[in-house]
C-alpha cells in the first residue's frame, strides 16, 4: 500500500490580529469548495479554538492536535468536519515530544495523511511554531502594519538556521483598509509591498482587506465561527480569498514531492552520505527510499540502507527476538569468524534499548548455514568467510528511516550508536 504525506501549509506570524487565524480557517473551506476530490485538513496550535468553532459537527471535536505529538499518526486523529474539512481537535495543553523542531517533519512523513494540510500557529516563535515552519511547504506569513513585517525577520531566521531557504515562504498583506494613506498618499498595502521585497521577501499579488462583515463572522451569539463563502460571499475578500486559493492549488499540483516525504526519504541527504547507500533491502532484493523499513549501518565498510520491517522480523524468525523485538532501540549483529574455513564462524545478536544499554544476547553457532550469511553478503559486499569481528546495527525506530541520513535525525543516530557500541564492546570483551 502507498504511503500518503500531505502538502504542509503553515499561516505564521508572530504578532497577533493580523488576521492569520482567518486566514488558515477559510483558506481550508476555499479549497475544499475548488477541488471536492482533494482532502483538506486543518490544525491549530493555538488555543482559542477557532477552528472546532468553524469544523465541529454537533458538540463532537474527535482526537486532540496533542496526539500528533503523542507519536500518533495524522490520519488516525483526523475527523470529518463541516464543508466536508478534516479537522484536529486543539487542545490548550500541548507539550513538546522533546526538544528538536524537525521532530513534526518525520511524524508527518509517517502519517498516512493525504492531500493538504494548514496548520495555523500561535502568535509567538515557540516550539510549535518552529516545527511547523520546519515542516511546511509553503508558508504564508500575513502582514498588516509595519511591526508584523519587522517580526518576519524571526521566521525567515528560523527557516535560514535550519538550511531552509526563503522560496517557500510568502507575505500575504492582510486587513488593508484602502481608505488609509500614509505620507506621499501611500497606501498600506503599497508600503507592505515595497518594505518586505526591499528586505527581500516575496509578497503575493493577493491581499485580504479589512472587512467588518468578515469581522462578525468570528463573534456572534451562536459560538460558531461562519466562513467567508458561506456567508459573506458579497464582500471583495470572497474574491481575494478565491484567488488565494487558486494560488496554493497551483503550488500544491506543482509538488511532486512534499517535504516530510523528502525528509522520511533521503533526497536531502549529503552526497557522502548517499554515496555508500545500499538501496535495495538486503534480505528481498526490493528497492527501498528511505520512507519505509529500518535503517541499518555496517560499521566497517560504512555502508548504510533500509530493510522492510517484515523481512527483519522473517530473518529473526527462529532465534527468539522476532516475537519481542520493540518499536525502539537498536539490533547488534556481531561476527567472531577466526578462520577461513568457517569453523568457528559465530554470531551474536545484542538487543539495545533506546538508550544504548543492552537488554539481551543471544548466539547464532555456524550462521554460515542460515540467511544471515547472504543478508550480510548483501549490506558489505563481503563473503560470510572475510567477516572478522564486524559489527551491523539495525535501527528499530518506527519513524521513516530516511531521516538518520540528514541533519538532527543523523546526529541523533551517531549519538545512540556510540553508545550502543560501547555496550555492546563491553560484554563481548
Amino acid at each position: 500500500m502507498a504511503v500518503e504525506y500531505p502538502f504542509v501549509i503553515t499561516v505564521a506570524s508572530e504578532k497577533g490580529g493580523v488576521g492569520k487565524t482567518t486566514i488558515a480557517t477559510n483558506l481550508a473551506v476555499y479549497l475544499k469548495a475548488l477541488d471536492e476530490d482533494l482532502p483538506v485538513t486543518i490544525a491549530s496550535f493555538d488555543n482559542h479554538f477557532s477552528v472546532d468553532s468553524m469544523f465541529a459537527i454537533g458538540s463532537c471535536c474527535g482526537e486532540s492536535v496533542a496526539g500528533l505529538f503523542d507519536g500518533i499518526p495524522a490520519a488516525q486523529l483526523a475527523s470529518l468536519g463541516e464543508y466536508g474539512v478534516q479537522f484536529l481537535a486543539s487542545d490548550s495543553d500541548l507539550a513538546p515530544p522533546g526538544d528538536d523542531p524537525a521532530w513534526l517533519t518525520g511524524a508527518l512523513g509517517r502519517s498516512g495523511l493525504p492531500g493538504i494540510l494548514i496548520f495555523d500557529t500561535r502568535p509567538i516563535l515557540d516550539y510549535f511554531t518552529r516545527s511547523a515552519l520546519l515542516a511546511a511547504d509553503l508558508v504564508l506569513v500575513p502582514v498588516k502594519d509595519r511591526p508584523s513585517l519587522v517580526n518576519t525577520a524571526s521566521l525567515a531566521r528560523t527557516l535560514r538556521e535550519a538550511d531552509q531557504g526563503l522560496d517557500k515562504m510568502w507575505l500575504l498583506p492582510s486587513l488593508i483598509d484602502g481608505r488609509l494613506r500614509l505620507s506621499d498618499n501611500l497606501g498600506v498595502r503599497e508600503f507592505l509591498v515595497f518594505a518586505a521585497k526591499e528586505r527581500g521577501y516575496q509578497v503575493l499579488d493577493q491581499f485580504i482587506a479589512k472587512s467588518p462583515k468578515v469581522e462578525s463572522l468570528v463573534t456572534n451569539l451562536s459560538n460558531r465561527v461562519y466562513p467567508v463563502l458561506t456567508h459573506a460571499r458579497e464582500t471583495l475578500v470572497h474574491k481575494q480569498l478565491h484567488e488565494l486559493s487558486r494560488f496554493v492549488l497551483d503550488r500544491f499540483r506543482a509538488t511532486k514531492l512534499p517535504r516530510n516525504q523528502r525528509q522520511a526519504g533521503f533526497a536531502d541527504a549529503p552526497a557522502r552520505r548517499v554515496r555508500r547507500l545500499v538501496r535495495v533491502c538486503p534480505v528481498c532484493g526490493e528497492a527501498m527510499n528511505g520512507t519505509e523499513g529500518q535503517f541499518f549501518q555496517d560499521i566497517r565498510s560504512r555502508r548504510r540502507g533500509f530493510m522492510h520491517r517484515d523481512c527483519l522480523l522473517e530473518l529473526l524468525e527462529n532465534t527468539g527476538f522476532a516475537d519481542e523485538l520493540p518499536d525502539q532501540g537498536v539490533l547488534v549483529l556481531s561476527t567472531s569468524t577466526t578462520g577461513m574455513d568457517g569453523d568457528d564462524a559465530a554470531m551474536l545478536m545484542h538487543l539495545c534499548d533506546a538508550e544504548g544499554g543492552g537488554s539481551a544476547v543471544i548466539s547464532v553457532p555456524d550462521f554460515f548455514d542460515t540467511p544471515f550469511a547472504e543478508c550480510w553478503r548483501q549490506v558489505s559486499g563481503k563473503l560470510p568467510e572475510e567477516l572478522y569481528r564486524e559489527f551491523l546495527l539495525v535501527g528499530l525506530d518506527a519513524g521513516p528511516p530516511g531521516r538518520f541520513l540528514s541533519g538532527s535525525g543523523n546526529s541523533s543516530w551517531i549519538t545512540l550508536r556510540r553508545k550502543v557500541l560501547r555496550s555492546v564492546l563491553a560484554r563481548i570483551g
